[in-house]
This record gives structure tokens, C-alpha cells and sequence, in this order.
């Protein structure tokens, strides 16, 4: 089989097993807090063809890719996963889960995986099909292709990749497309829990496989990706169903208070996008420029007008995070409204002090100041950061080669907001007041240092499926 021909499931070898497909979406990051039993159930009881669920995302930043360390308890995982998998055995349908544990390491994987034999064992389930698709790429692997001359393309105004930066990587995933799942499901996996995924590609590939357009598929899967997302009023954790058929997508709420609608759907089109027509895949990209949307009924949104172009070249993105030390925070709070109005010669009074015993801030240690009240959320694009509110919450964070000097930093940086020396100041009283007067241990800082793509050659060369029957 041609790359093209696993990268669009083989569509040309396949025909479609019925005119629609019906795909449930329980939950937008699997574990990251428990699934909305009720509107599961509900769910179910309409006999979806698959349930799949995405349980990774960059929002949780870089330091669980980096440490390899999941941000999820892992009592809610195994909750979201017990839903699914008995579910998805009960129908007798494929049960997906993507990005698994946080980050899609390897670890995630085999944690899942060994997650998903204990459930199979305390439910006494019959035997199926485990596939098991890992994606974790080696610093070594990423050197020999760099030092072939392959280039590896920065995004988002990154510089390409190069040794150096590769060097302070700690850790490296690659985001599958939808040909390692479909690879999976063609051998037979029953449940597949995958590394590293496009959050859509893990709707889309079992409509791609089932024979439906591609971008039909892809447009399921955008719309289904953060599952209640998608509704109005707001409420997470809660399950939609979206029905492919080959050129329309719908999508429903499962729970009753919930409303898939023309709004909502259009809205979460644009979602996480740069560009709120486009969503970039491995291999191609989904073009919403000309959808149409129309509310089908009280709770179901009709989406028609998408399409999709393949890259010419295809290529996959690569995510990786490398540590830059260990972190320390400490928080103050600042209600005096003369101190709020200087507040940045405060913080650089704070700032001059560390600076003198420390020297300028780089590779010996980082400080920061993030001001909540003023822009803590937004930083610099804060539009009203000159009018901020009557009492400001800064939280003072750390970051050097050692603990104990992050620590000792950490403190200098904000007992040091109480002395600064404004014009005005003639006492001590109400310069600020310390939560409690100790220096927090936070978990070690990180930096994404690979946020680019990759050409490959065939979209399988950096993934491995294993199979395995369940239980043993």
C-alpha cells in the first residue's frame, strides 16, 4: 500500500458500510476531571458506531511532556476509561482514546493500556482486541534526520530546529494522523489507545476507514474533539453524538439542558484556531471557509460546506519540552491604593535588589512577576492593564539550576516588594501582605523547545502499533 493510500485509509480500496455513522464524544481531555455520568448514558443508549475521546492537550503546558509525568489523577482516568470500555464492549464497537495520559508518551500508553487489562479483569469482559500505538520519537532519531539536511520547520515564528535546541529537549512526541489508527483497526483492535494524537484525527479516522470524505471526517472530528464545548449554555464533561454521512455533518447534546446550535457549533469551529477557517493536519488541511450551518432541531446543528486539500508533502508535527530548573513561588497581596498605582517601580525595586546579589537574570536563574488584578490572565494584551482593580495578587515564581537557590531568589524577590522606597511612602504600613512567609516548592520549570514539523515519507514510519488480545 502507497503512503497516499494510508494516509487516506485506503478510501479508493473502500466502500462505505452505510450511509451515515454515528460517533459519541464524552469528554474533551479524558481524565482531566471525571465524565458527566448522565449524558453518557444517554449517549450510549443511542447505539453510537464508536466512542472516542481525546486525553492530551498543550494547555496543561510543558512540564508533563518534559518530566513524562501525567497532570491527571489517575483515579479520574481510570474512571473516564471504566465508562468507555464497558460501554464500548456492551455495543460491541470501537472504543478510541488519543494522547494518552496527558501527553502521549509511551508512558501514557502503557499506563492506559495496562488501565484497560485490569478493567477487562474485574469485569470478567470477553476477550478482545487491544492495539496499543506509541509515537514518542528519540533525540537520536530527530539528529540522524537534522543531520541528513532534512529541515524541520519551526511554526508559530519559530526558527527551524537545530542541534542545539534539540540538545536541551528532554522529551519528543510525534502528532499522528489518522493512518497509525486506522492501521490499528484494520489488524483487528477492538479498543486502541494511541500515543500523541490531532485531537480530530481521532474521530476522523474511523469515518475515513468507514468510507466517508475525508473532509467530512475531519470536520466530525473538529466539531467533536472537546465534545460539550460545542453546546450552549456552557457545561463541560458533558457527551454529544455527531453523524457523518458523505456530505454533511450533525451534531447533538446529549444532556437535556444542553443545545447544539448554530452559534455554538460555528463558535467552536474557531476555537484554538490562528485562523478560524482552517485546521492543519498531519498531512492536509480542513477548510471551513464555506460551511453552512443550520439548526436541524432544538438540540442538533447541520453542518455542510467543508473540504479538505492534502499537503503535497507530507508532514507531522513534533512536540518536545526540556527543563530549565527547579521552581519556587511565593504570593503576596498588595491592597494600598499608592502602592497599586507604582506597582512597576515596586516589582523593579524587587527586581534591582535580587539583581545585586545575583547578578542579571539568564542561565543563573529566572524571575517573574505575574500580577493578577492588573494582567495576570492576559499579560501584555491585557487592554486595561492601566485600570487595575482595588487589590492586586502577585505571585512571585523562581526558576534556577538548584532548588535551594530558587528558593532563597524567591524569597529575596518578594520580601523585598515591602521596602521598596516610592516618593510618597513615609512609613511601613500598607505595602503589602504575605499569604503565608514561606517559599513554595513548585514542580520543575520547562520550555517547549520543538513545536515544528517534519516531512515524512510514509505516515506510518513513526509510530508502532502493538496488538494484544484482552484478557490474556
Amino acid at each position: 500500500m502507497s503512503a497516499d493510500e494510508r494516509h487516506r485509509g485506503d478510501r479508493g480500496l473502500r466502500k462505505q458500510v452505510s450511509d451515515r455513522m454515528s460517533i459519541l464524544s464524552p469528554t474533551g481531555h479524558l481524565g482531566f476531571t471525571p465524565i458527566e455520568r448522565g449524558s453518557f448514558d444517554l449517549g450510549v443508549a443511542r447505539r453510537p458506531d464508536a466512542i472516542v475521546a481525546d486525553s492530551g492537550s498543550c494547555d496543561i503546558g510543558p512540564q508533563p511532556l518534559g518530566a513524562d509525568e501525567h497532570c491527571s489523577p489517575e483515579e479520574w482516568q481510570r474512571h473516564d476509561l471504566e465508562l468507555m470500555l464497558v460501554a464500548a464492549r456492551r455495543l460491541g464497537v470501537p472504543m478510541i482514546v488519543g494522547s494518552a495520559s496527558d501527553t502521549g508518551t509511551d508512558r501514557g500508553v502503557n499506563q492506559y493500556a495496562e488501565i484497560i487489562r485490569d478493567l477487562a479483569r474485574r469485569h470478567r469482559l470477553p476477550p478482545f482486541t487491544l492495539g496499543a500505538i506509541y509515537s514518542e520519537v528519540s533525540r537520536e532519531e530527530l539528529g540522524k534526520r537534522l543531520g541528513s539536511g532534512i529541515r524541520v520547520e519551526g511554526l508559530d515564528g519559530r526558527p527551524d530546529l537545530t542541534p542545539d535546541v534539540l540538545a536541551r529537549t528532554d522529551r519528543l512526541v510525534a502528532v499522528m494522523g489518522v493512518a497509525p489508527i486506522i492501521h490499528a483497526l484494520d489488524q483487528g483492535a477492538d479498543v486502541v489507545i494511541a500515543g500523541r494524537s490531532g485531537d480530530s484525527c481521532l474521530f476522523a479516522a474511523p469515518a475515513i476507514r468507514a468510507g466517508f470524505p475525508e473532509a467530512a471526517a475531519y470536520y466530525l472530528g473538529k466539531v467533536l474533539e472537546c465534545a460539550s464545548f460545542a453546546a450552549e449554555p456552557f457545561m463541560g464533561k458533558e457527551s454529544i453524538i455527531g453523524v457523518v454521512t458523505e456530505d454533511a455533518v450533525t451534531v447533538t447534546a446529549m444532556h437535556p439542558g444542553q443545545r447544539c446550535t448554530v452559534a455554538s457549533v460555528a463558535s467552536h469551529a474557531m476555537y484554538e484556531r490562528a485562523n478560524p477557517f482552517f485546521e492543519h493536519v498531519a498531512g492536509g488541511v480542513l477548510d471551513m471557509t464555506d460551511c453552512r450551518y443550520e439548526q436541524a432541531d432544538e438540540r442538533t446543528t447541520r453542518i455542510t460546506g467543508f473540504t479538505f486539500r492534502r499537503d503535497s508533502v507530507y508532514r507531522i508535527k513534533l512536540e518536545g519540552a526540556g527543563k530549565i530548573g527547579e521552581r519556587a513561588v511565593s504570593i503576596a497581596g498588595i491592597r494600598d491604593p499608592y502602592t497599586i498605582r507604582h506597582i512597576d517601580q515596586v516589582i523593579a525595586w524587587a527586581r534591582g535588589k535580587v539583581r545585586e546579589r545575583w547578578g542579571e537574570a539568564g542561565d543563573r536563574y529566572q524571575l517573574h512577576y505575574h500580577v493578577y488584578g492588573r494582567d495576570g490572565v492576559m499579560g501584555p494584551w491585557e487592554p486595561r492593564r492601566a485600570s487595575p482593580g482595588h487589590e492586586l495578587c502577585l505571585v512571585v515564581e523562581a526558576v534556577a539550576p538548584r532548588w535551594e537557590d530558587a528558593e532563597v531568589i524567591c524569597a529575596l524577590g518578594t520580601r523585598n516588594l515591602f521596602y521598596a522606597r516610592l516618593p510618597e511612602v513615609k512609613g511601613t504600613a500598607g505595602t503589602a501582605a504575605l499569604m503565608m512567609d514561606e517559599v513554595l516548592r513548585g514542580k520543575p520549570g520547562y520550555e517547549w523547545t520543538v513545536n515544528h514539523v517534519l516531512p515524512i515519507a510514509d505516515p506510518l514510519e513513526l509510530s508502532t502499533v502493538k496488538l494484544e488480545v484482552v484478557p490474556a
